[in-house]
């Protein structure tokens, strides 16, 4: 089969079993099973495809069949411009997240200590020391031995120190920081069962429940969050799209001033932040 027989099989293949993007995802696989670029591509696409990489690729499209998230069999997603390492243990990152972080890098000033809270694959925490070049102490956790352990190696892989701490929440954290940023769990228990075949069979749950309402780790971060910043510290938050207005009056209510909510860019509400008052 050619290069380009195989490409459209695929296509049909992916199509078939409703992937969304099947032609991309299609795509995306024979590029990392065959090692080419689109280049590549077009000059031998009339070519007959080595049998074993034929077969590799038919054995990564029945995965994407089977809605296994392309990241998750490529191993890779990119975020902010960086490549990061994932798998089932931690949550693909969204270029959502990427507002969360553009907002931070607003603020953020050398020699600040910051905390990353809940960090997965540590793409915020990594993607802020990277894109702004500033000396600052960088502290991040998670729950996830197996979570902190894809995050250790993307730092590696980008040259940048981070403390690296297995907590629940605060739990076992110390010292006061400037900022502290997360993108905890949010999804309301009930509505993950309707989500796509991608993120409710093979996301980590715990990284996408967020209690009955969605709630839970808001209220706690911003009720304890507290006692851990320092004097005009900044909390930072990634929400979900409708959560804006009910996040904001919780941290206004736990004194927080400068509460805002700030659009990603489709438009819909994906930060909320806002600071302690200065102590004087």
């Amino acid at each position: 089969m050619t290069f380009a027989g195989a490409l459209g099989y695929g296509k049909e293949l992916l199509r078939q079993a409703g992937v969304p993007d099947y032609g991309l995802d299609a795509w995306y696989l024979m590029e990392y099973a065959c090692k080419m670029e689109k280049s590549d591509y077009y000059l031998h696409s009339f070519e007959e495809m080595d049998n074993e990489k034929f077969q590799e690729y038919r054995f990564l499209l029945k995965k994407r069949g089977e809605r296994v998230p392309l990241q998750y069999i490529t191993g890779m997603q990119e975020f902010m411009g960086l490549k990061f390492k994932v798998n089932s243990h931690v949550l693909i990152p969204r270029q959502d997240t990427e507002a969360l972080v553009e907002g931070v890098l607003k603020v953020l000033e050398p020699g600040m200590e910051v905390l990353d809270l809940c960090t997965g694959s540590g793409c915020v925490i990594i993607s802020l020391m990277k894109c702004s070049g500033k000396k600052v102490r960088a502290v991040a956790s998670d729950i996830s031995k197996q979570a902190l352990l894809v995050a250790k190696e993307n730092a590696r892989n980008h040259g940048v120190e981070v403390e690296w701490v297995r907590s629940d929440l605060f739990q076992n954290i110390t010292g006061t920081f400037d900022l502290i940023v997360s993108n905890p769990p949010y999804i309301p228990t009930e509505t993950i069962s309707s989500l796509m075949p991608e993120v409710r069979d093979f996301e980590p749950f715990e990284a996408l429940d967020g209690s009955e309402d969605g709630l839970l780790f808001y209220r706690e971060i911003v009720q304890k969050g507290k006692k851990f910043l320092k004097s005009n510290g900044y909390l930072y938050f990634e929400i979900g799209h409708d959560q804006g207005k009910v996040i904001a009056f919780l941290m206004e209510g736990h004194g927080f001033r400068n509460v805002k909510v700030i659009k990603d860019l489709a438009g819909n509400d994906r930060v909320v932040c806002g600071n302690l008052p200065a102590v004087k």
